[in-house]
This record gives structure tokens, sequence and C-alpha cells, in this order.
């Protein structure tokens, strides 16, 4: 390097000559900032792929930060590779953007994430995708929907809001037969409770925003697979749409991770034991929680998950309570806030009009539901909450 004491002051603040103690070890991943990546020459320039992981290109597409993440991630799911993605959202629009195009067909569980419908939507409308949406429990009746154009079929176990458990490996079985990718949304159990790839499922994404951050406070998603050919789909999709994730925020859900599987677990006791007592009051007509019994899907809950069934789970009212006095019980509820999203330390509920939600399959109940997720907050004391917001609107 050049000698600073000839260098102006500013070119010495831009270009620092620093003697920083080597050998330095803590547990903590270091946050590596980058737009700029700096090589060595222009041989090393011109000889990169974009494919190859190996090589630092530009840091939109990955930092030494974000690259652990990424890995730790896949090994959580039992895939081999993960893309990171600004939202739970993005991911979906990823496989979207990265797997199909005008003239396609796609099928999606009428139980899927809003914003995917919302998603599927429009690309049926401005883009020239067919969409079908198909009744979550059809199992390998999924054939009978099957077209020449056939590309994508989503699926969700649980479905976000009402909760049943689709037969997902009869699915994927009849697509993989078909040569048709199989995109799972399996952010209920965070890549712990279910294994995809394990049931020939190709593709897993993961809202971030969730379990994995832990703190209501992070946006960001995730794509795995364990095919290179699709990967490498996903990746162009996402270098063209110019999508990545901040350094910063990757390296406070890296730091989120190791305790995930104990929050998890902790928040999966806490709301089997609050759905358990719920099936009791007379106020509620059904539990919608898939390791009790009466949730559609139950035998296949027990059957392919292993590791529990998290915090989320919804009630359905009995049908001679109306839509506004559901409300008022939400709004009475006193440690249960409500907003959007679910994954942290605080509880939430939420009600939801589901038969405006549904338009392939007939929605068996009169009652309005609320979702609840349950947080970390001491079991005893958010029974008392629901108890005394019960006594006080339905009384």
């Amino acid at each position: 390097m050049t000698e600073s004491k000839n260098q102006k002051q500013q070119t010495r603040i831009v270009q620092p000559e620093d003697n920083i103690t080597p050998g330095f070890a803590s547990f903590s991943v270091p946050v590596a900032r980058a737009s700029t990546v700096v090589f060595p020459d222009l041989a090393s320039i011109r000889s990169l792929v974009w494919s190859d992981d190996t090589q630092w290109r530009y840091g939109l597409h990955g930092t030494p930060t974000t690259t652990t993440l990424a890995q730790r991630l896949a090994a959580i799911e039992g895939g081999s590779h993960a893309l990171l993605q600004p939202s739970g959202l993005a991911a979906i629009s990823n496989v979207y953007f990265g797997l199909v195009k005008s003239g396609d067909h796609v099928l999606v569980p009428d139980n899927a994430y809003g914003p995917n419908r919302d998603h599927a939507d429009w690309l049926a409308a401005d883009f020239g995708i067919e969409v079908t949406y198909y009744d979550p429990m059809i199992g390998a009746g999924i054939a009978d929907l099957l077209r020449a154009n056939t590309k994508l079929i989503w699926l969700e176990a649980p479905g976000s809001v009402t909760m049943e458990v689709q037969d997902v490996p009869a699915i994927a079985k009849v697509a993989r037969t078909r040569g048709i990718v199989t995109a799972i949304d399996n952010t209920y159990s965070a890549g712990l409770a279910f294994k995809p790839f394990d049931h020939c499922v190709d593709i897993s994404v993961q809202a971030l925003t969730k379990y994995q951050s832990g703190g209501s406070d992070i946006l960001m998603g995730a794509t795995i697979t364990r095919d290179v050919e699709l990967l490498n789909k996903l990746k162009r999709a996402r270098m063209r749409l110019g999508v990545g994730v901040s350094s910063d925020d990757a390296s406070l859900v890296l730091r989120s991770l190791p305790s995930m599987k104990l929050r998890y677990e902790a928040h999966d006791r806490a709301a089997l034991a609050l759905a358990s007592w719920l099936k009791t009051r007379p106020e509620v007509a059904a539990v919608l929680h898939p390791a009790i019994a009466d949730c559609p899907g139950y035998d296949i809950f027990k059957r392919d998950f292993n590791g529990g069934a998290g915090g989320l789970f919804s009630i359905v009212f009995d049908k001679r309570y109306s839509a506004a006095q559901v409300d008022a019980f939400v709004e009475a509820l006193e440690l249960f806030s409500i907003g959007w999203s679910w994954g942290g330390s605080h509880s939430l509920a939420m009600p939801y009009n589901v038969r405006s939600m549904r338009t392939a399959s007939q929605w068996p109940h009169d009652g309005v539901l609320v979702r609840f997720y349950i947080g970390l907050e001491d079991e005893s004391d958010l029974r008392a909450d629901i108890e005394n917001a019960l006594g006080k609107t339905f009384a």
C-alpha cells in the first residue's frame, strides 16, 4: 500500500491502514456488509459464473453473513440449497416468477396463505397464468385436476387459518410421476416438525419473519430445495428481480436460530393446553388444532409430523354469536394483541370470515373463526385472559 504519510487526509479516511490484532473469535457470525465486492484482478471478475456459489460476485447476491444463514436454514429443513428473500411473500413470488410463464397452469390449495392467493389472482389477471384452486383434502385425487400445461402445485400443511393438514406425500407422488414441480409453504413447522423433502416435495418456502426471527421485528423469507436445476431457475429469477436481504437482518436471524427449537416446543406445549381447554368451553363449536382429533387431517398430522404443532391454532365460535360479538371478544383480550403475522414472543388473536376466503371447497362451520397465536407468556395467565374475555362478552 502507498505510504500514508504522502496521502491527503480524505484518502487516508477512505482507505485506512487497519492494524487489528489477529485471532479474535466469538460465537456470533460477523456482519459482512457489501454492495461492491472487490476482486484481486480482472481475470477473476471476467471468470465469474453467476450460478457458482463459491464465487463472491456482488453484495445483493450474497455475503459471508447471508450465505451462512442460507446454509444453516437448508440444513434445518433437510435441503441442500437456500435462497434468502426480503419476506415470505417474496419467497412465494420467487417460485412463481422462476418456474411459470404465460400459458402455464398452477394449482393452489383453497386454504393457502391469503397473499399467495392474491399473487396467483394477479398472475392470472395480468400475466396469462391459469390458476385453479383445489380442496386441500383432495389427496391423490389431485390427479383429476392436472392438465397438459400444469407446471406447479402449491401445498400448505396445515392451512395458515383453517388448519387442514393436506396429504402432502400423496399429492407430491402424483406430481412427481407427471414431472410437475411441487412447492410447499412450510412456515407453520419452521422446518422442524415437517420435513417436506422426505415426502418428495421439490421446494419449501419459509417465512423467516416467524419462528426463525422470533422477535416480530424482521421481514425475511427463503426458498429451499435439493434440486440444483430448480435452484438455478429460482436464483436466476431472484437475480433479475434484484432481490436481496440485509446482512444486518441476516445476523439477527442467525442470533435467534439456536433457540428456535426450544421456543417452538414452548409455544407448542402452551397452545395444545389452551386448545384442549377451549374444546371444553360451551361458547366454542370447534377447535382447529392439528394435534386434536377433530381437526381435518389429524391422522395425516400424526403420521407425517414429528416435533409438535407450534403456537398457532383456530377456534370456531358457536353460530349463535354474531361477528360483532366475536370482535368484541377479541378486543376484550388484554394479553393477546391484534396484528398480522406470528412467531414472536407475544400472543395474538385475529377473527376471520372464512367463507369469503374460499372458492373451491365448502367451509363446514357457520360460526366466526378466531385464530390464536400463543406466545411465550405463562399459559395460565393466557387462559385467565381468555376466560375473562369470554365472560365479559358472552355472559
